[in-house]
């Protein structure tokens, strides 16, 4: 009755509604093919009990009525499966129209985006942060090599105590232990030629000295 208010029904709409009358068929030849299925237990147990009895000529009849029976079981079925391959078909096309109507609306809001995006100005930002980050950069190469000139003789230094202590560990000096067998002092000289050049010169200095004394430096001398 739609037609009549003037009112189209979208694709989605009448997608719903098929697939709802669709279903509501499915349910009916399900209820209807269990009904034809608890007759033909009925119908199997009264042939047995007829067939007992010797009622040979009911039995038949009983039997093809069976037979149709099984017959209708069996396009029920048949009429099942196609109708849940049309439903099938129209979930789909359903999902399809779903998926047509979010890529629309992602489209429209692709264009939309790029309608407003201003190429030469994103192009002028991209360029002045490459700028401002390469002049970041220059300051901050600038500032570690102020720190390392700061820094060059110290670190020179203990590198190179490090290398020197390195090399005689590697040819096997110990300088702390060559600093401490190191004699403190210089070799004294001989006490006795210093005391007979005093007394060498102590004998110059005073004229009137013994003799004896004298033989005896002489004696010294010589020896």
């Amino acid at each position: 009755m739609s037609f009549l208010f003037g009112k189209k029904k979208t694709p989605a709409e009448l997608l719903r509604e098929n697939k709802r009358m669709l279903d509501r068929s499915i349910r009916e030849i399900e209820r209807e093919r269990q009904g034809l299925q608890n007759q033909e237990k009925k119908l199997i147990a009264e042939i047995k009990k007829t067939a007992k009895q010797g009622q040979m000529a009911a039995v038949k009849v009983m039997a093809k009525d069976l037979i149709r029976t099984r017959h209708q079981i069996t396009k029920f079925y048949a009429l099942k499966s196609q109708l849940q391959g049309i439903s099938l078909r129209i979930q789909t096309l359903k999902s399809t129209q779903s998926m047509g109507e979010a890529m629309k609306g992602v489209t429209k809001a692709m264009r939309q985006m790029n309608r407003q995006m201003n190429l030469p100005a994103l192009q002028k930002i991209m360029q002045e942060f490459e700028r401002q980050n390469e002049r970041m950069e220059m300051v901050t190469e600038v500032m570690g090599d102020a720190i390392d000139d700061a820094l060059e003789g110290d670190e020179e230094e203990e590198e190179t105590e490090e290398l020197v202590s390195q090399v005689l560990d590697e040819i096997g000096i110990d300088i702390d232990s060559q600093l401490i067998k190191a004699p403190a002092t210089s070799v004294a000289a001989p006490a006795a030629p210093t005391k007979v050049a005093q007394a060498t010169a102590t004998s110059a200095e005073e004229p009137g000295i013994d003799d004896d004394l004298q033989a005896r430096l002489d004696n010294l001398r010589k020896m």
